[in-house]
């Protein structure tokens, strides 16, 4: 709540945060427009204890369960997926459910060609998870190898219309110095016109280099930081003209984890 008492949700809250980062100007309570910031703004405990008991709707068996205990009970006790999920059937639903749905289930009626698109599609999504992990291993294996915990911070361009970016500190790997910059909706203009938002970044060698320099990385959830990032390797040669690695999106699972991040003051990430 702000400093006035006005009362908002953690998502509300990271979104006018993240608005005014974007906008360069100081975030204010919707209602009285007073400033508000993480310092500023306190919890309402009392509020919290009150919303986390009432009563919400399982989407699954459409019983009601107190809010602090809805997630687990949909994730944990209620919703079952069909026994023929293998073979491309997308429900879900509650346990009590499951005899009469498979008893009906279209799938195991459908033709050969049907059930092979379904197994396409299952055993893609497979190989790609399969091959992430064998390329982590991989690169583990390499003579060369390095982490560094870092921490991007926000800037401006010099630009008449000031752009938002985010750069990290200047750090060492393979007896080079290196940056990683990242900018949000690379697509627009104008990134507070849009309610979806993603964020890019891009690897920056900072040293001249007489050779080639092919480097894999990655972003990984740091010690210090609590980014929900999925991730992703990439590869690019350095070379002395070409010194910037393409921007690649950095994998977020939605628009309220890149709020989240602009949110704060400086994004933490390995």
């Amino acid at each position: 709540m702000c400093a006035n008492g006005h009362l908002m949700c953690a998502g509300c809250f990271t979104h006018v945060l993240a608005d005014a980062r974007l906008r360069d100007e100081m975030a204010t309570c919707p209602n009285c427009r007073i400033e508000i910031s993480k310092t500023s703004a306190s919890r309402n405990l009392a509020v919290e204890k009150a919303v986390s008991e009432l009563p919400a709707e399982c989407q699954y068996c459409a019983k009601e369960f107190p809010r602090n205990s809805l997630e687990h009970h949909e994730e944990a006790t209620c919703e079952e997926s069909c026994k023929y999920s293998r073979i491309g059937c997308p429900w879900r639903g509650p346990n009590h459910e499951i005899p009469e749905h498979e008893a009906h289930c279209v799938h195991p009626h459908r033709t050969g060609a049907d059930v092979m698109e379904a197994l396409r599609e299952i055993d893609a999504r497979t190989l790609e998870e399969r091959r992430l992990y064998d390329n982590v291993f991989d690169l583990l294996s390499y003579e060369k190898i390095t982490f560094n915990d870092l921490q991007m911070k926000p800037y401006r361009t010099d630009e008449f219309v000031h752009k938002l970016f985010y750069e990290t500190s200047r750090f060492g790997a393979f007896n080079n110095q290196w940056v990683v910059k990242a900018k949000i909706n690379s697509s627009q203009r104008d990134p507070t016109q849009s309610s979806e938002r993603d964020m890019t970044y891009q690897l920056i060698l900072k040293t001249k280099t007489t050779y080639p320099l092919p480097v894999y990385y990655l972003i990984l959830k740091g010690p210090f930081g609590d980014m929900k990032v999925h991730p992703r390797i990439h590869r690019f040669e350095f070379t002395e003209q070409e010194n910037e690695s393409p921007y690649f999106t950095l994998p977020l699972p939605d628009t309220a984890e890149c709020n989240r991040l602009l949110a704060a003051k400086a994004i933490s990430f390995r």
